[in-house]
């Protein structure tokens, strides 16, 4: 019992740093999921932080398509002090799990990148970047996906230097090439993820072919991605949309908005803009009334947030460095993935030189 108020019941999955349990709210009566940090983390102070403002960010997000935090709390077991952050309990597998039971069907990939790209809208709109967008980190649930896993969210930070410092937190496959060359924090790089996960569910393969690490960190910065291959039910404004958002440039990606919108035309759905009332009432399932197939009727995209300029760095401006990427796999209490494969398609570690980038640079507008 954590809090006097909290009962754990099952552990649903654990990752590096936190695992999640299933749990009964006995004060309100209702089934609610727990991340709490476990091992070695509990002592280090990084993952306190991370931990706390993974509560406060999610907090203030309200759309359907966000997995809600109700409550955060510190416990004592044994002296030790151990925090956690209750959740709305999300019932279904994640996208990582569902991509390893078999293909997808290009309108259901629609629906579900259109409701990420809605959630990613509304995170946005509140100046936060998810920053480790991913198929393990969406819940497909009946009622339409859910993101989840704020743990590594930051507020929208456009002003790098490029001088990176630190660890590069998020998961390889679906670094965009900024997070890799630059310090800035912006939207784009979770568009750009998203783009990743939609080309991953049309092709049934990522965007590029690497056996390590280090190949996968290249090709973010240096390679395009290959063409997608012709699919029934897949039209063409959809495949350049997908290779629109792997562009190298930030500057030459749509936001999140227009992603939501194009992929929510293509499945059919409805788009509506969100105000306080309706959502309150998709949270509650009552905004569109039960689809009577099992699938949502209606996608709710918040107001568009005012899009922040970028330069642009020319590849005559680009000079070519050697660096060590250090990437830091954070998969906050992600259930576990049904696949051969770990972590998303992360390749394995490869050898540990420097992969290269280039430096990227800021100049006039």
């Amino acid at each position: 019992m954590l809090g006097g108020r909290y009962r754990l019941e099952e552990q649903l999955g654990s990752g590096g740093m936190a695992v999640v349990w299933a749990a009964t709210d006995e004060v309100l009566g209702r089934a609610v999921a727990v991340k709490m940090l476990n091992g070695a983390h509990l002592t280090k102070p990084d993952s306190l932080r991370r931990i706390r403002a993974e509560a406060r960010a999610a907090a203030n997000l309200s759309h359907p398509n966000i997995a809600q935090v109700h409550d955060y709390g510190e416990a004592s077991d044994d002296g030790e002090l151990v925090p956690y952050v209750v959740m709305e309990l999300v019932p279904g597998p994640t996208l990582a799990q569902r991509i390893a039971a078999g293909p997808v069907e290009p309108s259901v990939a629609f629906r579900i990148c259109a409701e990420i790209a809605a959630a990613l809208t509304a995170a946005h709109a509140a100046s936060l970047v998810h920053r480790d967008i991913k198929p393990a980190n969406v819940i497909v649930t009946p009622g339409g996906a859910k993101v989840v896993d704020f743990g590594i969210a930051a507020s929208v930070s456009p002003g790098g230097d490029g001088d990176l410092s630190g660890q590069v937190l998020g998961t390889p496959s679906y670094l965009a090439p900024e997070r890799l060359t630059d310090d800035a924090i912006e939207p784009a790089s979770d568009v750009y993820a998203l783009g990743v996960i939609l080309y991953k569910l049309l092709a049934g393969h990522l965007p590029w072919a690497a056996d390590s690490t280090t190949q996968v960190l290249t090709a973010h910065v240096y390679l395009p991605p290959a063409p997608l291959p012709e699919t029934p039910g897949v039209p063409p404004e959809i495949a350049d949309l997908c290779h629109r958002c792997l562009r190298k440039d930030p500057a030459e990606r749509p936001d999140a908005p227009e992603v939501a919108a194009a992929l929510a035309a293509a499945a059919g759905l409805q788009v509506v803009p969100s105000t306080p009332a309706l959502l309150a009432l998709t949270a509650l399932g009552t905004a569109a009334g039960p689809p009577a197939d099992g699938e949502p009727s209606a996608l709710v995209i918040p107001p568009t947030p005012a899009r922040r300029s970028r330069a642009r760095v020319t590849a005559a401006g680009v000079g070519i460095v050697s660096v060590a990427a250090v990437v830091a796999w954070v998969a906050l209490g992600s259930p576990p993935i049904a696949s051969g494969r770990s972590d998303d398609d992360t390749p394995p570690p490869g050898p540990t030189r420097a992969a290269p980038r280039p430096a990227r640079g800021r100049c006039c507008p």
